[in-house]
């Protein structure tokens, strides 16, 4: 399975049980009138929105490189990952502790809780099966990697973001859950609006992390160590290369930029040795698709 077709799969997913899950949690909210309810529908909608730039993100990739982008433009990806892990999560966490300390003010009752708790038992298993799927793509990816190892190392930043929002999305339900029953059984509403503000902490300190992870994306990171350790072996079994002097790898979205210094075995002809750096170059390309730009450079020193 390809990078991209994991990424389809695990947003498609998302976005299907967001929507659903968002309808279901706006009609109970008007219903209940919980804070924390509501807290959770505005967070399913921007999921939805969020998938939808992720969407934008992996189509932009496609375009082919231009005069003003002669690297294509894979790292659209990063930006609107970026995006959609800082301003919008930051907005519905930000909305989610407004409308908690709106609720304190107000100090009114629950309408209907039991409602409110059914509707969030069903979202929580939706939100499951949505990181289930997210995971199992993810598993097809990593390979013997921890899912934390995979997360560390990771350039394909669509699935960290779906990973992160299934994972808030779980804690929030269960944030909202909570305080909707402790208000339910002490009679007191405030739990339920601790529970939104609860909600929107949660929604921007997982905001920040992972924006600080598609950060060193964007600003340009090389690929992983296993790719960048596969290339150079690459190079160094090839017999028109004596040694690697020195290996830069750059991941732009789902393509890698490769420059190399090395060392090239001895040849009789200018024309020679260019037909050799060709060579390697087409190897390279055929044994690791996602290396679309190589550059060499011959040399004796580092």
């Amino acid at each position: 399975m390809s990078h991209q077709n994991a990424s389809v799969k695990s947003i498609l997913f998302a976005l299907l049980a967001n929507l659903g899950i968002a309808i279901t949690k706006t009609v109970a909210a008007i219903i209940t009138g919980s804070g924390a309810m509501l807290a959770e529908s505005i967070h399913s909608f921007a999921d939805c929105f969020n998938q939808g730039l992720l969407f934008w993100g992996l189509s932009a990739t496609k375009k082919t490189p231009d005069g003003k982008h002669p690297l294509g433009h894979g790292k659209e990806i990063f930006f609107w990952s970026f995006i959609v892990a800082l301003i919008l999560f930051s907005m519905g966490g930000m909305f989610s502790i407004y409308e908690g300390i709106h609720k304190i003010s107000l100090n009114e009752e629950l309408k209907s809780p039991l409602l409110a708790i059914a509707v969030l038992s069903v979202s929580m298993l939706l939100e499951g099966a949505s990181l289930y799927g997210c995971v199992v793509q993810i598993n097809k990816l990593k390979g013997k990697s921890s899912l934390w190892a995979w997360f560390k190392s990771s350039s394909q930043s669509e699935l960290i973001v779906v990973l992160g929002e299934d994972t808030a999305a779980l804690f929030g339900l269960s944030f909202a859950l909570i305080s909707i029953v402790l208000a339910m059984v002490t009679g007191n509403p405030v739990f339920d609006a601790i529970g939104s503000i609860g909600i929107g902490v949660l929604l921007i300190v997982v905001s920040i992390f992972l924006a600080v992870k598609v950060k060193s994306l964007l600003i340009g990171q090389s690929a992983d160590a296993a790719t960048t350790a596969q290339i150079r072996n690459l190079l160094e079994a090839r017999p028109e290369v004596a040694e690697v002097l020195n290996l830069i790898t750059i991941q732009l979205g789902p393509q890698i930029m490769v420059a190399v210094k090395t060392k090239m075995a001895t040849v009789d002809t200018v024309e020679q040795l260019i037909a050799n750096i060709n060579t390697c170059e087409v190897e390279l390309k055929k044994a690791i698709p996602a290396v679309q730009w190589s550059f060499f450079e011959p040399d004796v020193v580092n």
